[in-house]
Formats: structure tokens, sequence, C-alpha cells
């Protein structure tokens, strides 16, 4: 991937809102699938849009940043004869393995019904939905998450999906505990009624 390009997309967006929105949904996909219950990451777009973009860059991330279940596994619409392991992997996963398992809906444009219906029956039997449109007016599918993607002045859906693995590869801030400690003690004492 072009580093130039992602560069000059944050420049572009910064002030916007929406890279801080991006980061927020990148963190939420994070602890999704890093919370303690977790069963993995199931990643699958429209019958037209299969996101192997995106599922490479979570995986490069899932290793980087030592979550290993940020490593999604892809689902696919029609698995071809012969495909390798990592492709073989259909809509049937959505029904066979929902509780404590997260599914990241790509679809940069509308999903079809039947999508929606299997992603519906994952979020009901206990699966944490998100969802990362094209800004077609959102799936139809209650989500617990959506990260809408703005025409971004004609920057494609591909080159969106970096900042989001990005956002969900990097670790939350966290204050070290010495600090909260000396945050604590040079604190004004609560005021008491």
């Amino acid at each position: 991937m072009d580093a130039l390009r992602v560069s000059a997309l944050r420049e572009r967006l910064a002030g916007s809102g929406w890279l801080e929105s991006t980061r927020e949904f990148g963190g939420e996909l994070r602890r999704s699938v890093t919370r303690r219950a977790s069963r993995g990451l199931l990643l699958v777009g429209t019958e037209a849009y299969e996101p192997w973009h995106l599922a490479a860059h979570l995986d490069e991330e899932a290793a980087r940043s030592g979550a290993a279940l940020l490593a999604p596994t892809l689902l696919r619409h029609s698995v071809p004869a012969g495909a390798p392991a990592h492709l073989s992997h259909g809509l049937r996963l959505l029904s066979e393995r929902p509780r404590g398992t997260t599914v990241l809906l790509v679809a940069p444009a509308a999903p079809d019904e039947v999508l929606l219906e299997r992603v519906e029956d994952a979020r009901r039997g206990g699966a944490t939905v998100l969802a990362l449109d094209g800004d077609t007016g959102g799936p139809a599918a209650p989500v617990h998450q959506r990260l809408a993607v703005p025409g971004l002045a004609g920057e494609p859906f591909d080159l969106v999906q970096h900042l989001v693995s990005a956002a969900a590869g990097a670790p939350a801030a966290r204050t070290p505990r010495l600090a909260r400690l000396a945050e604590l003690l040079t604190a004004p004492p609560a005021l008491r009624w």
C-alpha cells in the first residue's frame, strides 16, 4: 500500500471528526475481539465485494500487535472448488458459531436481504456486529456500531480500510500506574457537603 496516499488522506481528514470516528470504530473492533469471551472475528462482504484487502491488513495488524483474535476468518458467498483452506469458509459460519464472535460486515454498496438476514441471525445468536459501509443509508440489519464512509473526494473504499485496520491494531492508550497514582495524590481533596 502507498503510505503517502494514506498519509495524504489523514491530512485531508484532519479536523473533520472523521478520523476520530475511524479510531473509535477501530478501537471498538479491537475491544470486541480481545474481550475475555471472544471467539474471533468473522469478516464478510457482499456477493459483489469480498473484503480480502481488509482481511490481509487485519491479519498483519494481529501479528504486529499481539492481538491474535484480530486476524479474521474471511467468509465468502461462494467458495470455488480447490480454494485454499483460509479462503474456503462460507456464510454458514455466521450461524454455526455466533455467540462471542465479532462479525464485521464490509459493504461499499447495499447488501442483499439474504446476507442481512444471516447477519441479523448472528446478532440474535450473541455475536457483536460492526458494519463498515459506503454511506448508502446503512445496512438494514441492526448493528452494534457502524462506520459510514463518506465520498472522501473520490478516495477508494479500500484506502479507508487501511485507517480502520491500523486503528484496530493500535493498543488503547493507558495512563501508566505511577502517573495515575501521582494524579490521585496531587488532586485536591473531595469536597463533602
